[in-house]
Order: structure tokens, then C-alpha cells, then sequence
């Protein structure tokens, strides 16, 4: 079969580079990609946000399979397009998508389904967001555009005073443009997070193994929110009895109140989820694979992913148990100096091709392109160096090996990844 999956980042490496892996498999195509996806597989210059272009796309490679991999082309509706072409796609409606398009639509359909989250308001201006924060007092809060904001708009703020500078910036200054026309503001969860992902057919769903992802920018989990600097699998917070009651209260929920709403979910059920004392609470849902959560996560799978795809998008996903390799894996993200805020690009990288000959690692590119014959970089999130190791602190030696072999200039990436679990 043909497979067709959209996006350029390190999520769609990952799914390109497992997807190739499957015997069921003929050719794999990937728009736009990137220089690291070129090296798996065919790539095509259409932008994931380019509806149209896509649309003319599958109808010239008549693929068997569209594999969605970002979240803005599921809320423009792309898999309504494709299906109405009769083209089988992974990932859900626009409706369903609004889970993670609209901030106020999750909190609202959490609330109306039961699933438990931080209590929150919603706030269409800025001078409504502000007294509400002076009702609140000088207590930690959560700011959250409403819209989305490439995983950074959000504001996890200590007092008043931070979260109002969050509120200007976001209403304010509009520095997530349209995302920031409205604002959540939420009671600040205590405990530790890890991501759980479900692959749903709109019924049913199959969860796949705990990871957990490292926001902030710097180590010791300090600095602006970023898309992700690292993560890891399996993520031990979770274990056998928080994750059934990650199902019963929180995926399985979702999956009934979404059908029951006449959106049913097909693709991947991503829930952001704070272990607080109470139990686990939402703290985010993501409609896609995470970046970086898909590359250690994908690093481990040891069964095909593709049946599962399939089923996936046809509605007959069977109720079974992925199969995974032994060990954990860990992924290091090498970023550009300045991200996550303004950064430089076109700097030449060297090293990859060393890095890789280390047993157990794969180096997933997220920002790079060829330049006259040169791998250089062009974007915030440059790599992700993923490693396989017998357990997670064999698995974090290795990626970090790996990454200290990686050089451009103003390359930077966190030293932690993996602390939380390596410190237990």
C-alpha cells in the first residue's frame, strides 16, 4: 500500500521512518517534510497547512492511506475532504479537533462529560481576564490561550503579577495572534504530568505506553514554554492502576462523549494529564501525536503501526495489547539559540551520521533543509536524538552521547531530560 502523511516536523520523521518499516508498505510520501524525511522516504513541496494542494496531491498519488500528523489541517477540516474523496485518512474531523483547537471547547466538553480538570473561566477580554485575576488574589493560576499556539500558549504563573503580564501579552499584544482572542484562566494543578495516547476508531481505542514531556526551555524545568525539549517512555509515574484509571476516567470518557455528541473520534487521543492527590486531571488534549512524545514512543513500539492506522480510520480497531521492545527509550531535542523565542537560521550541522552509528539511536529531524549540498537549519526544534536502552538511565547515556557529537553554532539542549524517573 501507498501511505501519505502530512507535516515536516519530528513526529512526522518518526511516523515516516516506522511507517517504512511495515511489509504491508510499498511507498511512502510525505508533504512537505523535511532533509531527514527525504532520506526515509519520497517527499512532495505542499505545506500541511495548504488544504487545497493537498487535496490535489492525493488525487495524484491516489494513496491508500493519509496519515495526518499536525494539529491545524485536522481543525481546517482536511479529513472531511479526503473522506468525501473516499480517501481513508487517519486523524479526526474538524469537530472532534476542536478538543485541542479551542481551548474553551475542551474545558466546556470536560465539564459537560464529568472528566475531571482544573477548575477555570473564560475570559473574552482583557480587562475581564485582569479582574478576574484580581478576584483570585496573589495565588498561582494557569493562562491559556484559547486557540492554537504551537504548544506555547500557555502560562504557568506563581502570582497575580505574572499571569496579568500573561493575560497582556496574549490579549494584549496578540503575540499568538487570533489564539489570544480569548483566554482560560485555571486554578494551577499540583503534582506530575505525563502524556497518554490512545490510537481511537471512534468507539474504541487501543492506549499505547506512558511518556512524559519536558516543556520549559531550560533544566530544572525553568523558562518559557516550548513545543517540547525532550521525553521519555515508558514514564514509570504511570503505573498499572493509574493507567486503568486514566481509561475509565479520563480516554474511555472522551471516546463515548465525543460519539455521544455526534462528533465520534478517529486517530490519536492525546491526554496532557496533571497526577495530582485527587487522581489524574486533564490538563490539555492533543488530537495528533505529540513532538517529541511520538519519537520515543514510536522508538519503542516493537508491533507494525500501520494495522493499527488502518483500523483506526476504518472504525474496526480490535480491543488488544500493543506490543513493545524491552527497555525505555529517551529523546533529546536539539534547539536553535533564541528558541523559543526568535532564532537564526541556516547554520550548518555536522555530526549526525557519527551520532547514529551508536547502537540504539535514531536522530528524528524536525527544523533542517539542504542548502547548496549542506544540512543546515530552519527551524526552532532542529533534531530529536532518540535512544533505546536497556532501561531509561542506559537509554538516556546513549541519547546524550549522541548529542554531544551533534554541532552547529548556538546549538543548545537540555541536560535533564528524564529526571523525574531517573531520580526515583
Amino acid at each position: 500500500m501507498k501511505v501519505l502523511i502530512i507535516g515536516s516536523g519530528g513526529r512526522e520523521h518518526a511516523l515516516a521512518w516506522k511507517i517504512a518499516q511495515s511489509p504491508d508498505v510499498k511507498d511512502v510520501v510525505c508533504a512537505p517534510g523535511n532533509a531527514g524525511i527525504a532520506r526515509t522516504c519520497r517527499v512532495a513541496p505542499v505545506k500541511a497547512d495548504n488544504i487545497d494542494g493537498i487535496m490535489k496531491l492525493a488525487d495524484d498519488e491516489k494513496p491508500d492511506l493519509v496519515v495526518v500528523g499536525p494539529e491545524a489541517p485536522l481543525v481546517q477540516g482536511l479529513s472531511e475532504r479526503l473522506a468525501e474523496k473516499g480517501i481513508r485518512v487517519f486523524g479526526p474531523g474538524a469537530k472532534a479537533a476542536m478538543l485541542e483547537g479551542s481551548k474553551v471547547f475542551a474545558k466546556e466538553f470536560m465539564k459537560k462529560h464529568s472528566i475531571p480538570t482544573a477548575d477555570f473561566t473564560v475570559h473574552d477580554t482583557e480587562s475581564s481576564a485582569l479582574d478576574q485575576l484580581k478576584k483570585l488574589g496573589d495565588r498561582p493560576v494557569v493562562v491559556k490561550a484559547d486557540g492554537l499556539a504551537a504548544g506555547k500558549g500557555v502560562f504557568v504563573c506563581s502570582d497575580s503579577a505574572e499571569a496579568a503580564n500573561a493575560v497582556k501579552k496574549t490579549m494584549g499584544e496578540r503575540i499568538f495572534g487570533d489564539a489570544g482572542a480569548r483566554v482560560i484562566i485555571e486554578e494551577r494543578l499540583e503534582g506530575e504530568e505525563v502524556s497518554m495516547l490512545a490510537l481511537v476508531d471512534g468507539e474504541n481505542l487501543v492506549p499505547l505506553i506512558p511518556a512524559q514531556d519536558h516543556k520549559a526551555a531550560y533544566d530544572g524545568d525553568r523558562g518559557p514554554n516550548t513545543g517540547g525539549m525532550g521525553a521519555y517512555a515508558p514514564a514509570p509515574v504511570a503505573d498499572a492502576a493509574l493507567k486503568s484509571r486514566i481509561l475509565e476516567e479520563i480516554l474511555q470518557p472522551v471516546v463515548r462523549g465525543m460519539a455521544e455528541d455526534g462528533t465520534p473520534f478517529r486517530g490519536v487521543l492525546y491526554g496532557g494529564l496533571m497526577v495530582t492527590q485527587k487522581g489524574p486531571q486533564v490538563l490539555e488534549f492533543n488530537v495528533r501525536f505529540g513532538d517529541p512524545e511520538a519519537q520515543p514512543i514510536l522508538k519503542l513500539m516493537k508491533d507494525d503501526l500501520v494495522p493499527y492506522l488502518v483500523a483506526a480510520a476504518g472504525g474496526n480497531i480490535k480491543n488488544t495489547e500493543v506490543e513493545w521492545h524491552d527497555g525505555s527509550t529517551l529523546c533529546v531535542v536539539l534547539a536553535a539559540q533564541g528558541y523559543p523565542g526568535s532564532y537564526e537560521k541556516g547554520k550548518e550541522i555536522t555530526g549526525i551520521d557519527e551520532a547514529e552509528k551508536i547502537d540504539g539511536v535514531t536522530v528524528f529531524h524536525a527544523g533542517t533543509a539542504m542548502k547548496d549540498n549542506r544540512l543546515v537549519t530552519s527551524g526552532g526544534r532542529v533534531l530529536g536524538v532518540t535512544a533505546l536502552g536497556a532501561d531509561l538511565e542506559k537509554a538516556a547515556e546513549l541519547a546524550y552521547r549522541a548529542s554531544d557529537m551533534i554541532k552547529w553554532e548556538g546549538v543548545r539542549f537540555r541536560k535533564d531530560i528524564g529526571f523525574r524517573a531517573l531520580g526515583r
